[in-house]
């Protein structure tokens, strides 16, 4: 038994408040730039979000927040699929089974689990452990095809494609298509501002690392300012700065921000420091985000619309998901359901 795959483009954001610039050139602008090529379906995963304690109201806000920036950002809710995770029981479902393909070894092997549990992975909840296979479902329920994604996330895309192919093979059938990570663009990876060899975090604890997708102009301006930089000036080409972490993270920023090439943006100011540079930095970054952040607030003056427009995507996520699921319980010999 299988089903003809079509090309599908399926990724999510957790909604766990404070999305930034990161999340914008590295998953947000790259959504929206896809959109009309093929399918899309974008998700708000909140069942990933639960994996680490969530203030009840908080969470609801920031999915709304989310579902805002996705809309502010470019995605047309008509042309693709926006969602919420938990208001399509395929993902839950999906992933238990997938959980009894999967292997402890593999689940052993995530270096992310291990980075975020530390050294007290005994206290953290089975959720954020079990984690990756939640993610192969949201992949796998939809038979995506592509999944774009940051190379933080990349391991997790590998591992769903092993998950797939065990599948197939223990059942003998050509069902689960094995979908490829698309890594791209100038600034995939957004690097913090206090720290250039971090990625840009939600979660970190400084406000001043990261530039937020509800900071207003002044705001960004100044975190700019800021910036953790070098006294040397720019080199000619990105080459240049291959041991400069900090000024690297601010050239690929004004270059997937101004659509140049980062050695466009090194050429322009070869020979110049980042007094001049971070006023030209700050000027871009303020053009391209202030529409965004702008309409992110209209949107959230009418939570009611939001949720229309979510529960409108879940009944077509739902549509697509339901018999995929379906069949996967049939292939591994469950007597059907109503």
């Amino acid at each position: 038994m299988s089903i003809q795959a079509q090309p599908r483009i399926f990724s999510g954001i957790q909604p766990s408040g404070n999305l930034t610039l990161g999340n914008y050139l590295g998953a947000l602008k790259r959504f929206a730039d896809r959109q009309g090529e093929v399918e899309t379906i974008f998700c708000l995963v909140d069942l990933h979000a639960i994996t680490v304690w969530q203030e009840p109201e908080k969470l609801r806000r920031q999915t709304r927040e989310a579902a805002a920036a996705f809309m502010a950002a470019g995605i047309d809710p008509a042309q693709s699929v926006l969602f919420v995770q938990s208001h399509v029981p395929a993902h839950a479902e999906l992933a238990w089974m997938l959980s009894c393909v999967a292997r402890i070894g593999w689940m052993n092997r995530m270096t992310q689990f291990k980075d975020k549990a530390g050294k007290n992975a005994e206290a953290v909840s089975l959720g954020l452990y079990a984690y990756p296979t939640l993610m192969a479902a949201d992949i796998l329920a939809y038979h995506a095809t592509h999944v774009p994604v940051g190379e933080d996330q990349k391991q997790h895309v590998e591992l769903t494609r092993d998950i797939a192919a065990k599948f197939n093979h223990d059942y003998g059938v050509d069902f689960f298509p094995i979908p490829e990570p698309v890594i791209e663009g100038t600034a995939t990876r957004v690097m913090s501002l206090r720290d250039g060899t971090k990625k840009m975090s939600k979660s970190d604890p400084s406000d001043a690392s990261r530039i937020n997708l509800t900071d207003d102009a002044d705001t960004i301006a100044q975190k700019i300012r800021r910036a953790r930089t070098d006294a040397d000036p720019l080199p000619g080409a990105m080459e240049g700065l291959k041991d400069r972490p900090e000024a690297r993270n601010l050239v690929n920023i004004f270059a997937a921000l101004s659509g140049e090439t980062p050695d466009a943006i090194c050429a322009r100011f070869e020979g110049k420091g980042f007094g001049e540079f971070k006023p030209a930095l700050a000027e871009v970054a303020v053009a391209a985000l202030s529409p965004v952040t702008a309409r992110m607030n209209e949107l959230m003056r009418d939570e009611g619309e939001i949720d229309r427009i979510l529960r409108d995507g879940a009944d077509r996520a739902n549509a697509i998901a339901a018999p995929i699921v379906a069949q996967a319980r049939e292939i591994m010999g469950m007597i059907p359901g109503r």
